[in-house]
């Protein structure tokens, strides 16, 4: 198998693949008592620079996080040439990403990644795919769903509505914060929904957001923010001031 493919059929093929191995691979079991999750995420250039190029600068962050306390982060930089395509994200983020979690000084137990999993016309979004590349069991959270469907959930925190592909359940839309938006939490590698929705529910602290993967998205902004001559007031990589400081990018809020 190619890790990264370069080429859409290519990737097609892959995660085809891909698919058919989560399958078969025995689901994850979350630890009893004390778990590490990280969180993956990438921003893109905010500069007009290379626009019409087909190339654009990418930062992507990573994140190792245990019962509220940030345990390693890495953060690292390169240009990609892939434009972006729904179902295709692996070609723009994949490789990068997995520079990032690789650079972790402590490896996660569970990967909470800015992508779908099943949730995709060939069952394998980056989220499953960047788990399946790093052999650590992953999970996929979004803003919306990529392909599946499914009524919102009730008001309260914790309440769940499950989303379908073509019969198939995917995920979970999950409230994670009373008055705010849901979120898609979506099964990936070596997780099924139920596991999902509970490693995203239990990474909620007062965010919308799960705490690593809020961390590693104002790591990546603020990376880009330097790098783009907008510094944060206070920034630096061991100590975070208020995420709304990066300003706002792709992902969610």
């Amino acid at each position: 198998m190619v890790a990264w493919p370069r080429i859409p059929a290519e990737l097609e093929r892959v995660q085809s693949e891909l698919a058919e191995r989560a399958l078969e691979i025995a689901l994850w079991q979350p630890p009893v008592e004390r778990c590490l999750v990280g969180g993956a995420f990438a921003a893109f250039s905010t500069t007009r620079s290379m626009v019409g190029t087909g190339v654009e600068r990418v930062w992507a962050a990573a994140v190792s996080w245990e019962s509220g306390v940030r345990r390693s982060s890495a953060v690292v930089a390169e240009a990609v040439d892939a434009d972006y395509a729904p179902g295709y994200l692996a070609l723009r983020e994949g490789s990068l990403l997995e520079r990032a979690v690789r650079s972790l000084d402590v490896r996660p137990d569970v990967l909470i990644v800015n992508a779908s999993g099943r949730d995709h016309p060939r069952r394998a979004g980056l989220a499953l795919h960047l788990g399946a590349v790093l052999g650590v069991a992953s999970v996929g959270v979004t803003d919306r769903p990529l392909a599946a469907d499914g009524a919102q959930p009730g008001p309260e925190p914790g309440a769940s509505a499950p989303l379908f592909l073509e019969g198939e359940l995917v995920g979970y839309w999950l409230r994670t914060r009373c008055g705010v938006r849901p979120v898609c939490a979506h099964a990936a590698w070596r997780t099924d929904p139920g596991t999902a929705r509970e490693v995203v529910m239990a990474a909620v602290r007062d965010a919308r957001t799960p705490e690593p993967l809020r961390l590693a998205r104002f790591l990546a902004r603020s990376s880009r923010a330097r790098d783009e001559g907008r510094t944060p007031p206070g920034w630096t990589q061991d100590r975070l001031p208020d995420p709304r400081l990066a300003g706002r990018g792709r992902g969610f809020a």
